[in-house]
């Protein structure tokens, strides 16, 4: 073994460890969303790379600060995949990442114009909120509802004439956003409790939350569904049924397996996701 392979090694696992925690599932979702949004929106491809890169890089650094701070929870209740509770990455190394991902964040950001990187940045600031105190509180779901309403407004305030989103289109992401809360939130809520999370799903406990979770994302599937101008079409109808559907599914799938709901949650929330792509962001641009 050469003198450079123990670096190389360190090196390649330490940029695992980065990877799995920060959070790879939401963050290709939402980087994803936000290619997509973008196109439909109608920005040039310069500035579609621009706006997807500030928001991977605000997701790389809302995962890695909301890992290291759970670190010691995550050990205390024995979840596993964890890089930093697992011993793989110490939670500095984590820190730093996070930090020098939010310093990249910023300038890409206001590349896409001023309104639209202070509205991108205070979506990020609301994650960073969430992850270092909001969390445990009672106005847990606000970050949430601010951010994922941020996400089309922060696509559409990077168009040339820097329109914003139509009212149904933002109401429809905070709703979106208060759904995804209370999914993620459903299955670990009991091991939440344990730890002394007491966020706004942990007070209402799980059988609350599996009842509720159904309505925030079935009513923003239908703000998108009848929200365009024009009367909805088969598709849009037939999405907003088959939202309904599944989410009353998983409501009672998910009395024996919490993860059920969260299943359905995720179906209605990729069916409202095909209706805003579908539907446009109201600005009269897509």
């Amino acid at each position: 073994m050469t003198p450079e392979q123990p670096t190389i090694l360190v090196l390649v696992r330490t940029t695992s460890a980065l990877a799995g925690a920060c959070h790879p599932g939401p963050l290709v979702a939402v980087t994803a969303l936000t290619a997509a949004l973008a196109v439909t929106a109608g920005q040039e491809p310069g500035r579609c790379l621009l706006t997807t890169g500030a928001v991977l890089t605000g997701q790389l650094s809302i995962g890695w600060c909301n890992d290291a701070v759970d670190a010691r929870r995550d050990s205390a209740t024995g979840r596993r995949g964890k890089p930093v509770a697992d011993g793989a990455i110490e939670a500095g190394q984590v820190w730093t990442a996070a930090c020098a991902a939010l310093a990249v964040c910023v300038p890409l950001s206001f590349a896409c114009g001023w309104s639209a990187g202070a509205v991108h940045l205070t979506a990020v600031a609301a994650a960073w909120a969430y992850d270092l105190r909001l969390k445990a509180t009672r106005w847990s779901w606000a970050p949430y509802a601010v951010a994922f309403a941020a996400l089309p407004a922060f696509v559409t305030l990077g168009l040339p004439e820097r329109p914003w989103p139509a009212w149904w289109v933002l109401a429809a992401g905070a709703l979106l956003g208060v759904g995804a809360h209370l999914g993620n939130v459903l299955p670990d809520i009991r091991g939440d409790l344990a730890t002394g999370v007491r966020g706004w799903p942990q007070r209402l406990g799980p059988d609350r939350v599996r009842l509720l979770l159904p309505v925030p994302l079935v009513t923003a599937s239908a703000l998108l569904a009848l929200g365009p101008a024009g009367p909805p079409g088969a598709r849009q109808l037939a999405a907003l049924a088959g939202a309904a559907l599944i989410a009353v599914a998983g409501t009672v799938l998910g009395r024996r397996r919490a993860r059920a709901a969260f299943a359905a949650a995720v179906a209605v929330a990729a069916l409202d996701v095909a209706l805003l792509l579908g539907g446009g962001l109201g600005t009269g641009t897509s």
